[in-house]
């Protein structure tokens, strides 16, 4: 494929990056298309809350950012064999 025509893939940031709000790019949604909300209203997939997510597109990129980072947390402490 011709170079200048690849499809540019969004990375996702860093755990530091995103404490620093250091990001420059457009924070690519954390979606893993397992999208099934529990009895929390908490994704079991990405572990967003359905607001977090239907809001998503609206969000800025430091909200975005604080979006990934509540999901981390959530997704640690659902996770029996997290070290944390």
């Amino acid at each position: 494929m011709d170079e200048s025509k690849k499809a540019i893939e969004p990375t996702k940031p860093t755990e530091s990056e995103l404490e620093s709000n250091s990001v420059s790019a457009r924070v690519a949604s954390p979606c893993v298309s397992i999208c099934l909300l529990d009895e929390d209203d908490i994704c079991t997939g990405c572990y967003r809350s359905g607001a977090e997510i239907s809001g998503w597109v609206l969000k800025s990129d430091a909200e975005r950012r604080a979006v990934v980072v509540s999901a981390r947390q959530r997704a640690k402490a659902g996770n029996p064999f997290s070290a944390d």
